[in-house]
């Protein structure tokens, strides 16, 4: 019988790819480390309470898309339509307030309060959440193609809405009783914005959702391999349709938050904003391939999103280059994850 004794030499590489796998792991925090560091250097400004608080509250809106569009990508799927979403609710809820809803029948309209105006925009957001996964699960449409198509049509159904034009001044009317949507934006507890308590509340709902429910272990069954997930008894379609409800209702949850910052709803919030929670999903360690990610990780990764967009801001670098550091930024992630992947299956093997 021969022993085999490892060398320092044969350890060397094997704490080398270690270090660089818990590195990898880290990239997320590390790079918010990175641009709050380097924007403190190059604005001055950045670093305040004010400043602080401000892009806070911007992080929060991507952060809710976010955490929606992670369950999505832990199935493999993918959700285009969330900004369209957030435009799509705040319309809804910007004509609740003004119009109310008229019974032309009855000759009235019933105006309702701030929590049923919250309630029917939720609603919305979960309906076209739920139409993007019976597209998917009963029509087989695929996730890319349906969630497009539902774009158009949750962004048409809005400018349809006012014809283009913006429904303003949000604050309802005493005789109306339904005063007080403003603040859902502009509200504080303990100074801190009350989207940020929202954020908490749902993050963490959402992260214990994904870690310690039989639904959470079936998101990521049906993400890592789909066909072990159905020989297992898990209902895939089931679980897909849940999962596009879930990132309708958080777009929702952003397109209320939103229309409650300006204090007015505009047919074309939320363009773009389904680009920054990919990308803060995919910073945040959240495979695109699915069955891998974690919620935290996707925070962490909507902050760096925030801080970068936020700090490119202040430093006046142009909306265009804006755009091009945001694409590298994500294609950089990418190559990380696939990096990560290749050098822990290879110390697995090793």
């Amino acid at each position: 019988m021969t022993n085999t004794v490892a060398t320092p030499a044969a350890e060397a590489p094997r704490g080398q790819s270690t270090l660089l796998l818990l590195l990898l792991k880290l990239r997320t925090f590390i790079a918010l480390i990175a641009v709050v560091v380097f924007f403190s250097l190059m604005a001055p400004n950045f670093v305040t309470v004010a400043n602080a608080v401000i892009v806070s509250k911007h992080v929060a809106i991507n952060a809710f898309l976010a955490i929606g569009m992670t369950f999505v990508i832990l199935t493999g799927g993918i959700d285009l339509s969330v900004g369209a979403i957030v435009g799509l609710v705040g319309m809804v809820a910007g004509a609740l307030v003004l119009y109310g809803i008229p019974l032309e029948m009855f000759g009235v309209v019933i105006y309702p309060n701030v929590w049923e105006v919250i309630g029917i925009a939720l609603l919305v957001g979960t309906f076209v959440g739920l139409v993007n996964g019976l597209l998917i699960t009963r029509m087989q449409v695929a996730p890319f193609i349906a969630t497009l198509g539902m774009l158009y049509v949750a962004r048409g159904t809005a400018l349809l809405m006012s014809g283009g034009s913006t429904f303003p001044n949000l604050i309802g009317k005493p005789e109306f009783g339904n005063q007080g949507f403003p603040t859902l934006g502009s509200g504080t507890i303990l100074g801190i914005p009350l989207s940020i308590w929202l954020l908490l509340v749902v993050a963490g709902i959402a992260a214990y959702v994904a870690t310690k429910t039989p639904f959470g272990r079936q998101i990521y069954a049906v993400g890592g391999n789909e066909r072990a997930a159905t020989l297992s008894g898990v209902n895939v379609n089931r679980v897909k349709l849940a999962v596009y409800m879930v990132s309708g209702f958080c777009a929702a949850i952003a397109g209320l938050v939103v229309a409650s910052q300006l204090v007015a709803s505009h047919p074309a919030s939320g363009e773009t904003f389904e680009m920054n929670a990919i990308a803060a999903a995919v910073l945040g360690g959240t495979s695109l391939s699915g069955g891998r990610g974690t919620i935290g990780g996707t925070i962490v990764g909507a902050f760096v999103i925030g801080v970068l967009s936020d700090g490119l801001v202040m430093m006046g670098v142009s909306e265009f280059w804006q755009m091009v550091i945001k694409g590298v930024v994500i294609v950089g992630a990418v190559i990380l994850d696939q990096m990560q992947r290749r050098i822990a299956r290879n110390a697995r093997l090793g």
